[in-house]
């Protein structure tokens, strides 16, 4: 089991992020709402198995959530597209973007 007050900062921090209840997430992740409070408290440690769950329905790495560093790997492809606009254009397509995201949701 592992605890860290780190982790369970971090995990509620994505989960707030991504607009989810703890209920959503728990339920997302297979576990119980009460077990997820105590894990983002730092009551309760948890298996690797339980912070793999959490990451896929947080769609984030476990390292992310285990280390506090971002490290993400984008394709080559986004990186050109995004490049692509000026700075004029970049305001709406992070707005674009943004509304994408919330409509993934669903």
């Amino acid at each position: 089991m592992m605890t860290n007050p780190s982790v369970g900062t971090r995990i509620k921090y994505i989960r707030e992020l991504n607009h989810y209840t703890r209920e959503e997430l728990a339920k997302y992740a297979g576990i119980s709402s009460k077990f997820l409070y105590e894990i983002e408290t730092c009551q309760k440690g948890m298996s690797a198995a339980v912070l793999l769950k959490i990451c896929q329905a947080l769609e984030v790495s476990c390292d992310y959530i285990m280390t506090g560093n971002e490290n993400y790997q984008c394709s080559e492809e986004l990186i050109h597209i995004l490049e692509a606009f000026d700075d004029t254009q970049i305001p709406n397509v992070k707005n674009i973007l943004m509304a994408v995201l919330e409509v993934s949701k669903f």
